[in-house]
């Protein structure tokens, strides 16, 4: 693969990010006009240090839970990948 397509694939996915966010505040909205009611959390994470937040605490609890196993699947990965590598 050369650099060119590699940049062009990387801006592709970056784009598809931004439309499938776009998409999730458009569906959280139109929820909240229904029931009046809104619940949502995310995580920021740095290294291997999930940073968690939510609008309740249930919330919170799956952020962090999903958080975790994306650290740990991660994790699983990039050793599965070095060990390939040696």
């Amino acid at each position: 693969m050369n650099a060119g397509l590699l940049f062009e694939l990387g801006i592709i996915i970056i784009f598809i990010g931004a439309i499938v966010v776009l998409a999730a505040f458009v569906l959280l909205f139109l929820s909240s006009i229904k029931s009046g009611k809104v619940q949502g959390g995310g995580a920021l994470i740095i290294g291997p240090l999930p940073i968690v937040f939510g609008s309740d605490r249930e919330s919170v609890k799956t952020v962090l839970w999903l958080s975790i196993a994306l650290t740990t699947l991660l994790f699983i990965v990039f050793m599965v990948l070095y060990f390939l590598g040696r």
